[in-house]
């Protein structure tokens, strides 16, 4: 909602300066009063913006409809002045109040602190974000928030020069808007910081980055932190000239509220007009709780520093300032602080009752049911009284309180047939069933638009089907999604000039556009932070990840940031990036990478996707750029010359996310796998049925998700013996294949022989051909492992050979 509108040439009046003064003074008194309600017990963990106040009031001051904050854990009162925070929202929050109405941020599923606005309707559909105030949604690991601020602000300069786009006014206003960062001080160590910071001075994209410096990261002073103790003296270099591109840097005092307003009022309109990238040093920064409820800072900071923190509290800078200018006496004063304290009270107390009443329902419901089942059992009732109660005394109970107190009543009268357990019973499935919806829902999309409702569209071959190497099939599928949405963009090491290392895109720059086919820096990380910040402002990127052994630089912005966006927000926001990289066999340790295990593990809220051929992979990539979930696409590494015919309908046709394919039907063993090993597990079941063995190969195509309709079962239900066989270490992608099928999909009714993996060695592949094949399961060791298993079955039709 948007609650002001500050024009360019605001300037500070009398109003908007006691305005900003009560805001300043009822934040600062939420803190308080957060802190307390942990120590009560009412809260877990609290972690609050105290100290901060001024500048954030000053940085709203130069927030407009259109832009976007991607921010830490401390912005609170930026949130309270551009609306998009109220003070009951933010208790419900430190309550983890799982309304959505109440907690819009995240419905109780990120800790206080943590910050972020509704970019998506009911329906998992965009909202018109040019004409509101947006906030990304915050993550905790610091510095993690770095990466997607580049690609928010991306998106602005790929709608201010690319023409094409400006018919999306939902999404832009012609590039004019800013995307604000903050972090504190002690986090512009960490290397996501400075690969940012780069990144956007050489891509001159409209970011207005704060630091909010009070000297200390938790208990290590700035001495530990930071060469010269000054990250505005450490990026000196990085000041622009009237020759070089590169940043305004400002520094200020954080306890000035005059001299923030005017230095956050030049350095936007600097950010927006020119599209320069902007730092705002605030320093003198004051903390005066401490880092969090985990901990004193009296236990850290000298007796000097704390005194000197007193005095240069910026609200009772602001406070000094007010008075000394005469905008109000100190009489007034007392009465601005005083309703402040009034409201942040009030507030606690309306977001507190709505907690608990939110509860009550099910928890008095629970009580009668626990009542009337002690009335009714005959042999347990003293203690299915004394159970309920217990709960009945429980001091600020929550949900977990009334079912575990549900279960123990149930355990305890298992063996009797009381008629008033279906009624407990029928409570328990309920409040589980709502409890699924509370806290696991929206990992993925749940939209209309999701991956897993586009409908199959069968490619289309004809007698003319030209036959041309694989990495021409996806040259003409980009080229196709180029020509047919604005919104698509690719970019990542060598994709532009060269059209990447495999020549996926070659001559597509050329067609379509330096900014539709990009090249960029040796950045992996903030590669996938420009995706993720530009897919969360209507734009379809593609980014590279030149190879699957570099993908770790990225897992951790995959893994905290891209992966769980849906699922903090509750189906708040989303960013359907696609993320291109190409694994398995080729040369080499750093080159030959299957780690789809460790993806699998990290990665849940992106889907997995790992083509055998160019042809699935280009049916998966216009499968995704109708959908909006995330997802990484694995191309085969050794694939891109070989042959394959080329579809007619290249740019529509579609492959479905989670469903394997039988590449040859069998009677004897089933064999599933997927990408590369494909081809290998083909020629070895060729080879096994020299020997009289039928082998079923199933290529799963997609691990996340995995076999939806579950046509692996059906298979072993014919075979009934299972072989899930990869090029990732033991324990990894093959367990987890296996895991699914033989547990989850209960195939294990069906099975005559144990169902077993055959996976790479513990390392990585050496180099050269016989290093791949000691390293990674060959046609051989398939055919021996298959013999294995044949052999146990039946020793007579097929002897042991070695």
């Amino acid at each position: 909602m948007i609650t002001k509108d500050i024009s360019v040439e605001q300037e500070l009046t009398k109003d908007t300066i006691l305005k900003d003064y009560q805001l300043a003074c009822e934040s600062r008194e939420a803190s308080l009063i957060g802190r307390k309600e942990v120590f009560m017990g009412k809260a877990k963990f609290g972690i609050f913006g105290d100290g901060k106040e001024v500048a954030q009031l000053a940085m709203a001051q130069a927030f407009r409809p259109g832009d976007f904050r991607s921010g830490y854990y401390r912005d609170q009162t930026f949130m309270f002045a551009i609306g998009e925070l109220t003070m009951e929202q933010y208790f419900a929050q430190l309550y983890a109040h799982t309304s959505v109405e109440a907690e819009p941020v995240s419905a109780g599923r990120m800790m206080n602190g943590h910050f972020g606005t509704r970019l998506l309707d009911d329906e998992g559909k965009w909202k018109n974000q040019s004409n509101a105030y947006n906030a990304s949604a915050d993550i905790s690991p610091t510095a993690g928030q770095m990466p997607r601020i580049l690609g928010i602000a991306y998106a602005s300069k790929l709608y201010r020069q690319n023409t094409d786009l400006q018919v999306f006014t939902d999404f832009s206003d012609q590039g004019n808007e800013i995307s604000f960062g903050t972090i504190g001080n002690a986090s512009t160590s960490e290397g996501l910081f400075y690969e940012t910071i780069n990144a956007a001075g050489v891509l001159q994209v409209p970011m207005l980055m704060s630091v909010w410096d009070d000297e200390y990261g938790i208990s290590v002073p700035k001495e530990y932190h930071t060469t010269k103790g000054s990250i505005s003296k450490v990026l000196a270099g990085f000041k622009r000239t009237k020759k070089e591109q590169g940043y305004e840097i400002f520094t200020v005092k954080g306890w000035d509220y005059e001299a923030l307003f005017e230095t956050y009022q030049k350095a936007a309109e600097i950010c927006r007009t020119e599209h320069v990238p902007v730092l705002v040093h605030v320093i003198e920064v004051t903390q005066p709780q401490g880092h969090s409820t985990s901990g004193s800072h009296e236990r850290y900071k000298s007796k000097d520093r704390l005194e000197w923190e007193k005095e240069f509290d910026c609200i009772k800078k602001m406070r000094e300032w007010i008075v000394t200018q005469g905008y109000a006496s100190n009489d007034e004063v007392d009465t601005i602080e005083k309703t402040a304290k009034t409201n942040a009270k009030n507030a606690r107390k309306t977001a507190w009752n709505a907690f608990v009443d939110s509860m009550k329902g099910d928890h008095n419901e629970a009580l009668q049911l626990l009542t009337q089942l002690a009335q009714s059992s005959p042999n347990y009732a003293d203690k299915l009284s004394e159970i309920q109660d217990d709960l009945q005394k429980t001091t600020n109970p929550v949900k977990r309180d009334a079912i575990t107190s549900v279960k123990k009543a149930l355990r305890l009268i298992r063996t009797e047939q009381n008629p008033a357990k279906h009624s407990l019973i029928a409570w328990l499935d309920k409040v589980i069933e709502k409890g699924r919806e509370d806290y696991s829902s929206h990992l993925y999309s749940q939209s209309d638009e999701s991956a897993l409702n586009i409908p199959e569209i069968p490619a289309q071959y004809n007698e003319d089907s030209k036959l041309v190497d694989g990495r021409e099939v996806l040259q003409a599928c980009f080229d196709a999604a180029l020509t047919r949405d604005p919104r698509v963009f690719a970019f990542g090491e060598d994709v532009g000039k060269i059209g990447d290392v495999n020549q996926a895109f070659a001559g597509l720059q050329e067609k379509h556009g330096e900014l539709r086919v990009t090249d960029t820096g040796i950045r992996e990380a903030t590669i996938i932070g420009q995706g993720i910040g530009a897919a969360m402002r209507g734009l379809r990127p593609i980014a590279e990840i030149q190879y699957l052994d570099y993908i770790y630089y990225a897992v951790q912005i995959l893994a905290d940031d891209l992966s769980c966006l849906q699922y903090r927000t509750k189906g708040g926001q989303k960013s359907p990036l696609i993320i291109r990289t190409r694994g398995h066999r080729l040369e080499g340790i750093w080159h030959t990478g299957s780690p789809m295990g460790a993806l699998l593990h990290s990665l849940r809220g992106i889907y997995i996707l790992t083509p055998r051929d160019m042809t699935q992979a280009a049916g998966f990539y216009n499968t995704l750029l109708k959908s909006d979930d995330p997802a990484l696409v694995v191309e085969c590494l050794n694939g891109y010359r070989l042959k394959e015919k080329l579809p007619e309908n290249i740019g529509d046709f579609t492959v479905p996310l989670g469903v394997p394919e039988t590449l040859t039907e069998g009677t004897d063993i089933t064999l599933v796998t997927y990408g590369s090993m494909c081809r290998i597990v083909m020629d070895a079941a060729r080879q096994l049925e020299e020997v009289g063995i039928s082998c079923e190969v199933i290529d799963v195509q997609s691990l996340l998700p995995f076999d939806l309709q579950h046509r692996i079962v059906e298979s072993i239900k014919k075979t009934n013996r299972a072989l899930f066989i990869d090029e990732d270490v033991p324990g990894g992608a093959s367990a987890f294949m296996m895991q699914k099928v033989v547990e989850e999909q209960n195939a294990y009714r069906w099975l005559d022989s144990a169902p077993a993996t055959l996976a790479a060695q513990e390392h990585r592949a050496a180099y050269g051909s016989d290093g791949d094949y000691f390293s990674k399961p060959s046609i051989e060791d398939v055919f021996d492992k298959v013999y294995e298993i044949m052999n146990e079955a039946d020793p007579t039709q097929y002897p042991a050979i070695y």
